[in-house]
């Protein structure tokens, strides 16, 4: 069990870092997001948490400034964020890209490592703990599906961004490797970093998240920690996260 840095104690008091506020979306005539709305709390890792088609991607795609926002706001400490603040604050981690296919992986690594000031040792210990060593000379395009999804955590730990975004960061794991990167992400809480994940798997979404937002079909039906969204679906205390998504759902 990797165990929560946040007690709810402690998020009940803790300062909101962003806030997504109304955020709609459609592409075309099809709605993608209606009114969605969310705090981020400074230093806690928290889940957007629904099966496929829920809007997961998109919410984080819209907070990231990929895609534009056909209504609401992110706010950052209480002010509108805008493009360049979101460059300076936020790094995004998508869920199946090859950045730089041609190139060996360890070129790669070293170049985000010095493009982003961060010491040869940081470079090191990412790699020791992502097992990434076997990738490291090979081509980014040639990588498995797991290493490739190694490889894009690194780039994003190496980015030193208060605020990372992550689209299912377990995806190709198994379940001694997402144990491993739940714990790496749990030490980047630690230190101060905070952490916005996509992730379909509710089991893994528990055991690493502090506060959890529920999405389906493109609205929030819940957000908290996992007591809180069990008493809201008036399920007893220790109810599996999955009978609690389909009680809010």
């Amino acid at each position: 069990m990797i165990p929560n840095t946040l007690t709810e104690a402690v998020l009940s008091n803790a300062d909101t870092l962003m806030s997504v506020q109304g955020i709609s979306k459609a592409f075309g005539d099809q709605p993608v997001l209606a009114d969605i709305s969310f705090d981020v709390i400074c230093g806690e890792i928290l889940g957007l948490i629904g099966p496929n088609g829920a809007g997961k991607t998109t919410s984080l795609e819209c907070i990231a400034g990929l895609l534009p926002i056909d209504s609401g706001e992110v706010r950052w400490r209480g002010a509108p964020l805008s493009a360049c603040q979101r460059k300076q604050l936020l790094f995004y981690v998508p869920e199946a890209i090859s950045p730089y296919p041609d190139q060996r992986s360890a070129e790669v690594l070293r170049f985000f490592c010095e493009a982003n000031r961060q010491p040869p040792k940081r470079l090191d210990e990412l790699v020791a703990a992502l097992r990434l060593e076997p990738a490291l000379a090979k081509p980014v395009g040639a990588l498995s599906k797991g290493y490739r999804r190694r490889l894009l955590l690194a780039l994003g730990l190496l980015a030193p961004r208060p605020m990372l975004l992550m689209d299912e960061p377990f995806d190709g794991f198994d379940l001694r490797q997402t144990r491993e990167v739940m714990s790496l992400l749990r030490d980047e809480a630690l230190h101060g970093r905070t952490l916005v994940i996509s992730i379909h798997q509710l089991a893994d979404a528990r055991r690493t998240c502090d506060r959890l937002v529920l999405l389906s079909a493109g609205r929030v039906v819940g957000a908290g920690t996992s007591a809180e969204l069990t008493a809201s679906a008036g399920l007893p205390p220790g109810s599996n996260l999955e009978e609690v998504f389909l009680a809010l759902a």
